[in-house]
Parts: structure tokens; sequence; C-alpha cells
């Protein structure tokens, strides 16, 4: 099993390597904690993605 507390692998934008990084904490908290984590780490990933839409001049 992968240990999320070493995600050395980068995606090379430090937004979504941020958002992540917040999957570290899944063996540490009970699983029902895991939704909470997990919602925070999509809202981390939606925000990265609308970044870039507006970066790039807009949505498609």
């Amino acid at each position: 099993m992968t240990d999320l507390r070493d995600l050395s692998e980068k995606t090379g934008d430090e937004r979504v390597d941020t958002a992540l990084r917040g999957l570290a904490v899944l063996g540490d908290v009970p699983v029902a904690a895991h939704v909470g984590v997990f919602e925070e780490v999509l809202a981390g990933l939606e925000d990265a993605l609308a970044s870039a839409d507006d970066a790039q001049g807009g949505s498609r």
C-alpha cells in the first residue's frame, strides 16, 4: 500500500501538490473523518483548476 505521507512525486503545479498533501493525514484520522479530508482535497484541486482557467484567459 502507498504511504500517503511520502508523496515525493510532484505534479508540476504547486497548488495541486499542496492539495494532494492533504491526503497524508488519512492514516492518522478515523475512517469516519476520511470524507472530510477528501472534500478538502477536492476543494483544493477545484480551486487549482479554476485558477488555471483564469490564467489561460477564461473557461473553454
